[in-house]
């Protein structure tokens, strides 16, 4: 890949909130000082006023969108532009070099391009790296395999400053996951701190740095198809070039989302949609590549622990609404999905659909 400058846009430290929604592609456009303000508040109910608004705000984007975009979330443009400017470097190294760290069957982690893709028609090159490592997974997808999996990450000798900013990265990606998490506890009528208690010290979550090259044919390629998240959350970072798409709930068309220098885009994931009981889905979203320029982005995919059990939450369920979804392991369902890029399992690629109840 050849030297280009590609920098993602320094944000302005306050952003006055567009007049409309139209400026973020449609989704809604959220801005979270109000989050960030009522941490230097000295009274409780200061606190509850600034961010009664925000958590109305996220509610009305989980349930009508699935995705919403932040501005004024609290991490560093300083540290914004490192970790994209370090992912870029990495990406700008030989297919050599790079694969020195490709990922494999026994370790998910590091590398791989679309030569290590079941779908032809991916258009891209990947990086990944877990929050916590090791991450922990079961041994296999097999129910009575009880040995845990250690998932550590690879790093590259270059650039140097890597794993470094990656790992600053991270811990503040972290955070901001977490303060999401809260305000959409809270939209749903749950204490603040209900849904924490999942994403222990041993959560999956994991970053992933994407690069699109130009695609001479763009008409015969994707650079992610259609698709939903199965974690609970994730947090995207995207360059100026844009090209993620959402299907919209209301109509079923594909709605460009703008990028915004600075911001986030956030999208509910199958997980928040079991614990929701239905009440917010997880929208589906795809990736479209460009003839004439590259493209960079950074999800952060918020995940529980191995150990988690997923489920409708018992305070969201009663006789009128029952439980729409079988309990569900989520360390058995992640290594499903993860081992099923490399190679052929006996089981279908796992769905929440598979978890689905039939109507009493």
């Amino acid at each position: 890949m050849g030297e280009v400058d590609v920098a993602f846009v320094q944000a302005p430290e306050h952003r006055s909130k567009p007049d409309s929604i139209v400026e973020a592609g449609g989704i809604p456009l959220i801005d979270l000082s109000p989050l960030n303000n009522c941490y230097h508040e000295d009274s409780a109910n200061d606190s509850a006023r600034h961010t009664a608004g925000l958590v109305a705000k996220i509610g009305n984007a989980c349930k009508e969108w699935g995705f919403f975009q932040v501005f004024n979330h609290g991490v560093s443009a300083d540290l914004q532009q490192r970790v994209e400017a370090a992912a870029k470097k990495f990406f700008d190294l030989s297919s050599e070099e790079k694969r020195k760290v490709k990922r494999d069957e026994v370790n998910p982690m590091g590398y791989y391009d679309t030569e290590h893709t079941k779908n032809v028609r991916d258009w891209k090159e990947v990086f990944d790296f877990t929050v916590k490592n090791p991450t922990l997974l079961p041994a296999s997808h097999q129910p009575e395999d009880q040995e845990l999996q250690e998932l550590r990450n690879q790093w590259p000798d270059y650039p140097p400053e890597l794993r470094e900013v990656c790992e600053e990265y991270a811990s503040a990606l972290e955070k901001l996951s977490f303060e999401l998490l809260e305000m959409i506890a809270l939209s749903l009528g749950l204490p603040e701190k209900r849904l924490n208690g999942y994403f222990n010290d041993d959560h999956t979550s994991f970053i992933r740095f994407n690069h699109y090259p130009p695609c001479p044919e763009p008409h015969l390629a994707l650079g992610v198809g259609r698709h939903k998240d199965a974690g609970a959350l994730t947090v995207l970072a995207q360059d100026d070039v844009g090209g993620l798409d959402v299907k919209r709930k209301t109509d079923g068309e594909w709605v460009r989302v703008k990028p915004i220098p600075g911001s986030y885009i956030v999208n509910v994931g199958d997980i928040i949609q079991v614990w929701s009981n239905d009440k917010y889905e997880s929208a589906e979203h795809r990736v479209t590549v460009n003839s004439k320029r590259e493209r960079f982005s950074i999800p952060f995919f918020f995940n529980p622990s191995h150990h988690a059990m997923i489920k409708p939450l018992e305070e969201l369920v009663d006789n009128q609404n029952p439980a729409k979804y079988k309990e569900y392991n989520w360390g058995k369902f992640f290594k499903t999905r993860k081992m099923s890029n490399f190679k052929k399992l006996d089981v279908e690629n796992i769905q929440i659909y598979h978890f689905k109840r039939s109507p009493v």
